[in-house]
């Protein structure tokens, strides 16, 4: 249950001893996140107590601590610019398949080119994160992404015609892409103390709302200014911030004990031998499947919510409130890291989740269906921060990159089969009951799998101890 967008959205020693936290890891390496001439993150001396306004806002505002580490802050700054950029890009290459062939089911099948190569190199780029070094691979794959946007950008400037030429280049970035995603999730415990994990993974995502709203509103405006072509450019462009913040960083190599070339096969029969971390795509798959009624929208907007055919405001409205819920999530979300009862708070998100997609079926009000979209994305930021930080603590380092994979992949997936359950259960009944059924079916297994998989309810950060590994399942 978190954004499915194929350009965006984030490891410690295997026997403890986090090199981020400001001393040496277990085997005496300097902490990553020091890069060089970056001092290692300190405990702040203690200070006076604020006034009420301040203690409020750090209660309630975005935990701002991760952005005190440079390599971390190097990393954000650039994702700013790099999540606008991708969704600049996403938008792009869907008008310009309609503008090339006049069809929307080309669109769609615009989204399956970008699927498969995201599914099949998400599970070998984190076996490739577990084998290289992290930082080399990011500097490759971003220059990867960099230079196929070049391509779309060159392609559309000299007016090809050839709508193959654009899903070539397209599969060809989502295969960049798929190897870049869990290399960068996988570095984030080792640049951020552990205990800020959940704050960095809160201020990350909080950025891909943004962009999921601004990205798109972007479009809009520069198409009739400088045209199509010119925004793959622009994309190409934000890339230089993330590659700046990359070459900044000093060596990531997996930890642990190296024993060749990392295989998937080993990360997945990690995974199922982990019940914790099995259990957070076990309940992210049910809340996604059954939960997220996206292919609904554009049949809603005009029959339920009385939009114009083709689209109108009504579907603008439903798009965006999801991602402002989000957005709204991240920006009150100071309270997310003194949560110990991870586990719990997932399960409580996707209820959540679940209820607010059970009332927004059951609606025909636009206002009020604005609303319960919008808890729901804020529940489904909660869910999402929490899932990342389980996986990204609670997974060795040799076994990270194979894990946010997995990530990728549930992530990538998991909607388009939404998508396809939604509609088939809609044209049989209503979109009414496939939402309401759904939304309701997605808090009942929850529940349920959690009552079964006892692991992630029972899971407290407070058992976790500095020098221990990770925490027990």
């Amino acid at each position: 249950m978190t954004s499915d967008d194929p350009r965006t959205s984030g490891a410690r020693p295997a026997h403890g001893g986090e090199a981020a936290r400001g001393g040496k890891a277990a085997n005496g390496e300097t902490p990553s996140g020091t890069d060089g001439d970056d001092p290692a993150p300190t405990a702040e001396p203690p200070a006076t107590e604020p006034d009420r306004p301040a203690r409020s806002w750090r209660t309630i505002g975005p935990d701002l601590r991760p952005l005190s580490v440079p390599a971390y802050r190097r990393l954000f700054i650039g994702q700013v610019f790099t999540v606008v950029g991708a969704m600049i890009t996403a938008v792009a290459v869907q008008q310009q398949v309609f503008d090339l062939t006049g069809s929307s089911a080309w669109v769609g099948f615009a989204s399956l080119v970008a699927l498969v190569p995201l599914v099949i190199f998400g599970l070998l780029g984190g076996a490739i994160a577990d084998t290289y070094d992290r930082r080399k691979l990011l500097i490759a794959t971003s220059i990867g992404i960099a230079v196929t946007s070049i391509g779309l950008w060159l392609a559309a400037l000299a007016g090809s015609e050839s709508v193959w030429t654009v899903f070539a280049l397209l599969a060809l970035q989502q295969a960049f892409f798929a190897v870049n995603q869990p290399t960068r999730s996988a570095i984030i415990p080792r640049i951020v103390p552990i205990e800020m994990v959940p704050s960095a993974n809160a201020l990350g995502m909080t950025v891909f709302s943004i962009g999921v709203i601004v990205g798109p509103l972007l479009v809009g405006v520069l198409i009739p200014l400088v045209g199509l072509a010119w925004l793959y450019f622009i994309d190409a462009l934000t890339l230089v911030a993330i590659l700046y913040a990359v070459l900044r960083l000093p060596p990531i190599p997996p930890l642990g004990e190296r024993r060749g070339r990392a295989k998937v096969i080993d990360g997945l029969r990690y995974l199922w031998l982990k019940p914790l971390l099995l259990m957070t795509f076990v309940v992210d798959i049910i809340a996604m499947v059954f939960g997220m009624p996206r292919a609904l929208f554009p049949q809603m907007a005009e029959e339920t919510f009385g939009g114009a055919v083709g689209g109108g405001y009504q579907l603008g409205a439903l798009n965006a409130a999801l991602a402002v819920g989000a957005l709204i999530g991240g920006l009150t979300g100071g309270w997310i890291h003194r949560v110990h009862r991870q586990g719990i708070a997932i399960v409580a998100a996707i209820v959540v989740w679940g209820a607010s997609m059970a009332l927004y079926g059951s609606t025909s009000i636009l206002w009020l269906a604005a609303i319960f979209l919008a808890v729901g994305g804020w529940a489904d930021l909660v869910s999402a921060v929490y899932r990342s930080t389980i996986l990204q603590v609670n997974a060795t380092d040799e076994m990270r990159g194979r894990m946010q994979g997995v990530f990728t992949v549930v992530v990538a997936g998991g909607p388009r089969v939404a998508d396809l359950v939604h509609g088939l259960v809609a044209a049989a009944t209503s979109t009414a009951f496939a939402t309401t059924a759904g939304g309701i079916a997605a808090v009942v297994l929850t529940l349920l799998a959690a009552a079964i998989g006892r692991s992630l309810i029972r899971y407290d950060t407070s058992d976790r101890t500095d020098s221990g590994g990770a925490a027990s399942d």
